[in-house]
């Protein structure tokens, strides 16, 4: 067995440690050694049945499997960029009942969880969270660092820059492109491309504020 670390000791850090307790019951492959977590009032506590072994200070100077279970696409990027220089490696996890074609490439780090379809011709970057119950296109493109959010329909053709939040229960057309650090709400449709640096909502989504 691999030791596994989880950055985030929060409800999805939680989630991904259950996501790998599924991949062991078909494979006996991680020992989750436990959580890393900037929270100094939780260090040393027992979560689920693992410890907070740490924070990401402490993570810098080890060398184990690590998977970063932080939602925000712009936090998750700056606790990874912290840890450029450390020995660490960035395994993919893929629960098992996840269908997919051998046309998919995942990059380091990326967390498909439960439920989901990916199709054909498909690239993930690194670091890319595919929550619960997600259906991805032919020929898709998820840029580093996304997070998308449970029961999103992505259609084919669709481009997402780094850093793209999604919405739970987003729909995205067919062919839209989704500039870099773009947040889309939760049921927002989206039927044409949307810019950098901004939060969209609605049905049709709409840029409804921007930011740096």
């Amino acid at each position: 067995m691999k030791d596994i670390v989880i950055i985030g000791a929060g409800g999805f850090g939680r989630e991904v440690a259950w996501l790998i307790e599924d991949i062991n019951k078909v494979s006996n492959e991680w020992n989750i050694v436990g959580f890393v977590d900037d929270n100094e009032s939780i260090q040393g506590q027992e979560i689920n049945g693992y410890k907070v072994v740490g924070n990401v200070e402490w993570l810098k100077h080890q060398q184990l499997n690590v998977v970063n279970a932080i939602g925000d696409p712009i936090i998750k990027k700056k606790v990874l960029k912290r840890l450029e220089d450390s020995k660490n490696t960035y395994p993919v996890l893929i629960h098992p009942s996840v269908i997919t074609s051998d046309r998919v490439k995942i990059g380091d780090g990326s967390i498909i969880c439960a439920g989901n379809i990916i199709t054909v011709n498909i690239e993930i970057g690194r670091h890319v969270i595919v929550n619960l119950d997600c259906t991805i296109g032919h020929d898709v493109i998820l840029g580093n660092y996304t997070t998308v959010l449970p029961s999103v329909n992505i259609s084919g053709l669709v481009k997402t820059e780094e850093c793209v939040n999604i919405g739970t229960g987003t729909a995205l057309i067919q062919g839209v492109s989704i500039g870099e650090n773009t947040v889309i709400g939760a049921g927002a449709v989206v039927v044409k491309d949307l810019p950098a640096n901004c939060t969209a909502v609605g049905a049709p989504a709409k840029p409804i504020k921007f930011h740096e």
